[in-house]
C-alpha cells in the first residue's frame, strides 16, 4: 500500500497482543494506521475447578501462526472484493459479475448512478476507483439474470451437475425468502392483497433475527428503516428493509436462563416434543377462560436486548421486563415466553406503522423461517398486526427464493415476478382474532411507554 501516490511504499511493524483466549497480531504502517489483523484461540485446561493452566509451546505456535497469516494479507495483491453471494457465483461460473442487491444494499453502490468516487476517497480506498472500478465490479447485474455461459466444466465436476447450467445473479439470503414467499398466487383464501398490488405485502423473515421486506412502485424513505434500494430484491421495485436484530436468539436467550429450564426440557424429552412445542400446550392449559395472550396482562417485555435496528435505529438500547415476581415454576417460565413472543410481533407492528406512516400500505404479511413454523409466533403476529398472515407451502423459503433466480437465468420464466407468482405457494392462512384487539392495543400503548421510559432513565444517569 502506497502512503501516498507520490511516495514510497511505508514501512509496516507486526504488533503481537497475547490475551487469556487469543492470540491477536496487526499489521500496522508508520502513520500508526492498523492495515491488517489475524486472531488465533490459544488452548484453556481446567484439572479442577477454580484452577486453570495454558501451555506456552501452544501459545508460540499461535504466535507463529498469526504472524505467517499477516503476512499473507497487504492489500495489492488482491484481484477482487466480493460479497460471500457474488464470490460464490464467481467460483461457479469465472464471471466476475455483481448482483445489484449486494451492491446496493451493503458496499453503497446507486442502480441509477452506478459507484460514488467520493465516498471511497473520503475512507482513502480510492485505488478501488482504479480500472474501472475492476476489484469491486463493473458489470452489475439484476437478480436472476444469467451469468455467462453458466457452470464451468470445474465447477460442474465439484458440483456434480453438467456443465453449462444456468447460474443467476444471487441474491441476500434475507433477500432470496423474500423473493420465496412475497409473490404467491393467493386466489381463493380469502385475502385482501388478492386484489392489490404485491406492494400491499410485507415479508417476514423470521429467524435467529428478523427481517421486514416490503416493495413499493416508487421510493418510499422510511426512518430508521434501510432503503430504499432499486430492484433489490424484486426487479422493478423499490425495497425498504427493516429489521430486528435479535427474535429467535432473543426467545432462546429468555427460555433457557429461566430456573425451570431443565424441568422444561425433561418433560419436553419425555413427550417427545420440542420445548416451544410444550411450552406452546402448556399455556393453553393454563389460560383457563380467557385467550392465550391475556396471560400476559401485568407483564411487558420490550425485546431490544442486543440494540434496535428499526425503526429507531439506536444500538444503545437495552432490553425490559416489567411485572417479575418470585415465581420460578414452570407457568412463570411459560407466560414469559409468551410475553417475549409478543414483544417481538409489537416490534414488527411498530415497523408497520413507521413505513404506513412512511407512505407504505400494506395489508398482510407473508413469513417464512424458522419461527415461522411456530403456531404462538404466527398467531401472535396476527392477532397484534391485525393483518392475516400467509405461510408458504415450503417453509424453506430462502431456497425457494434462490431457485426462481435459477429459473429465470435458465430461461423458463419471462421474468422474476412470473416465476415468483408460479412458484411460491400459499401453505396456510392465519387470521386474527379480531375480538382480542382492544387487549393488544394497550399493551401496545405500554410497549411503546417502555423504551420512552429507558430514554429517560438514560437522560437522567448521563445528566450533570
Amino acid at each position: 500500500m502506497m502512503s501516498g501516490r507520490d511516495q514510497e511504499p511505508s514501512r509496516y511493524y507486526v504488533g503481537i497482543d497475547v490475551g487469556t483466549g487469543s492470540v491477536r497480531a496487526a499489521l500496522v504502517d508508520q502513520r500508526g494506521l492498523l492495515l491488517a489483523f489475524a486472531e488465533q484461540p490459544i488452548k484453556k485446561w481446567e484439572p479442577q475447578f477454580n484452577h486453570h493452566e495454558q501451555s506456552s509451546e501452544d501459545i508460540w505456535a499461535a504466535c507463529c501462526l498469526v504472524t505467517k497469516n499477516l503476512r499473507e494479507i497487504c492489500w495489492d495483491k488482491a484481484g477482487h472484493f466480493f460479497d460471500l453471494p457474488d464470490f460464490l457465483s464467481w467460483k461457479a461460473t469465472g464471471v466476475t459479475a455483481r448482483s445489484l442487491c449486494s451492491l446496493v444494499c451493503k458496499w453503497t453502490y446507486s442502480a441509477e448512478k452506478g459507484w460514488d468516487d467520493s465516498f471511497w476517497k473520503m475512507i482513502g480506498l480510492e485505488d478501488l476507483i482504479d480500472d474501472n472500478y475492476s476489484k469491486i465490479g463493473n458489470l452489475v447485474l439484476l437478480p436472476g439474470a444469467a451469468l455467462g455461459i453458466g457452470l464451468t466444466p470445474e465447477a460442474a465436476r465439484e458440483l456434480g451437475l453438467p456443465s453449462g447450467i444456468a447460474v443467476a445473479a444471487s441474491l441476500i439470503d434475507a433477500h432470496a425468502g423474500g423473493l420465496g414467499v412475497i409473490g404467491a398466487d393467493v386466489r381463493g383464501h380469502g385475502l385482501t392483497c388478492e386484489g392489490q398490488p404485491v406492494t400491499s405485502r410485507l415479508a417476514v423473515i423470521c429467524g435467529t433475527s428478523s427481517c421486514h421486506m416490503g416493495i413499493s412502485k416508487d421510493p418510499v424513505f422510511v426512518p430508521g428503516v434501510w432503503g430504499p434500494y432499486y430492484s433489490a430484491m424484486v426487479p422493478g421495485f423499490w425495497l425498504n428493509e427493516g429489521g430486528q436484530s435479535v427474535t429467535g436468539k432473543l426467545i432462546d436467550h429468555m427460555v433457557q436462563g429461566h430456573p425451570a429450564f431443565p424441568e422444561l426440557q425433561a418433560k419436553a424429552t419425555a413427550r417427545c416434543q420440542s420445548i416451544y412445542a410444550y411450552l406452546n400446550s402448556h399455556l393453553d392449559l393454563i389460560k383457563k377462560a380467557q385467550p392465550v395472550g391475556f396471560l400476559t396482562v401485568d407483564l411487558h417485555v420490550w425485546p431490544d436486548f442486543h440494540g434496535n435496528r428499526s425503526p429507531l435505529a439506536d444500538l444503545t438500547l437495552k432490553g425490559m421486563v416489567t411485572g417479575l415476581t418470585l415465581s420460578q415454576d414452570l407457568d412463570d417460565l411459560a407466560i414469559l415466553y409468551l410475553a417475549t413472543v409478543q414483544a417481538i410481533a409489537f416490534g414488527t407492528r411498530f415497523i408497520i406503522e413507521t413505513m404506513e406512516a412512511a407512505g407504505h400500505s400494506l395489508s398482510t404479511l407473508f413469513l417464512c423461517g424458522g419461527l415461522s413454523k411456530n403456531p404462538l409466533f404466527v398467531q401472535m403476529h396476527a392477532d397484534i398486526t391485525g393483518m392475516p398472515v400467509v405461510l408458504s407451502q415450503e417453509v424453506e423459503s430462502v431456497l425457494v427464493g434462490a431457485a426462481i433466480l435459477g429459473a429465470c437465468a435458465s430461461g423458463d420464466f419471462t421474468s422474476v415476478q412470473e416465476a415468483m407468482a408460479r412458484m411460491s405457494k400459499v401453505g396456510k392462512v392465519v387470521f386474527p382474532e379480531h375480538a382480542d384487539k382492544k387487549y393488544y392495543d394497550k399493551k401496545y400503548q405500554v410497549f411503546l411507554r417502555m423504551v420512552e421510559h429507558q430514554k429517560e432513565y438514560s437522560a437522567i444517569m448521563n445528566g450533570s
